[in-house]
């Protein structure tokens, strides 16, 4: 197990509960919340399964303390976004430059669904929602399904970079969750949304968007008729 915790500190430096912390991040991102035991926390912790009780109760407990360490800060930056009388596009650069193993547990959180993680799911898509109607309110009217949409799909084309990260870093020859590496794919996916406007308004892509359209139009049709 690594010896130093999220902030760079020697495990030694760390009071027991922030091991234990430590420790649970990495359990529960390795084996899932239901597959990581009190046992195999302590003994990557280096405590008893009785102090792990004693600071958190349950292991419910203790994942709502590596919920708020791991993503509560996402979820503060948000909410206060949200809040914002214009949204703002920069949540996901938050999330890039997260530490590896929050990082890592924010990825098996997303893919388990648990409470910390669909809420800031379902936040950064309000604040995608937000961005998108604000900048383009002609082609995404606020609370109409086509931004909703939009903004769904965004959020999890962004999160799928750490969902699949393990597919990500064997193709980028680095580990995509690496602290030193998160900023390449911020940066890949800015390239990507430049170079991908340019070929919409092309040809080949006029065709693309012309067939996708004409296939919901299909499906509206069906839909109508039943």
């Amino acid at each position: 197990m690594d010896t130093s915790d999220t902030d760079g500190r020697a495990a030694a430096d760390l009071t027991a509960r922030a091991r234990i912390r430590d420790a649970a991040l990495a359990e529960f991102a390795d084996r899932g919340f239901k597959g990581a035991t009190f046992q195999t926390i302590a003994d990557a912790a280096g405590v008893s399964t009785g102090l792990i009780r004693h600071h958190f109760g349950s292991k419910e407990g203790l994942r709502r303390v590596c919920d708020e360490h791991a993503i509560g800060t996402l979820l503060d930056q948000a909410r206060s976004s949200l809040g914002a009388e214009a949204a703002e596009p920069g949540f996901m650069a938050s999330v890039y430059a997260m530490g590896a193993a929050s990082a890592r547990y924010l990825a098996r959180a997303l893919v388990e669904g648990s409470p910390a993680a669909t809420e800031m799911f379902d936040a950064g898509s309000d604040l995608a929602e937000q961005f998108l109607s604000a900048t383009w309110p002609d082609r995404f009217p606020a609370g109409g399904a086509a931004v909703r949409d939009a903004a769904a799909v965004m959020g999890a084309m962004h999160l799928g970079t750490l969902v699949l990260h393990a597919h990500l870093s064997r193709r980028m020859g680095a580990d995509s969750l690496d602290p030193a590496n998160l900023p390449r794919t911020g940066a890949a996916i800015a390239d990507i949304y430049a170079l991908m406007g340019d070929y919409f308004t092309g040809a080949q892509g006029a065709l693309i968007t012309e067939a996708v359209a004409s296939a919901a139009h299909g499906k509206d049709e069906e839909d109508r008729d039943e």
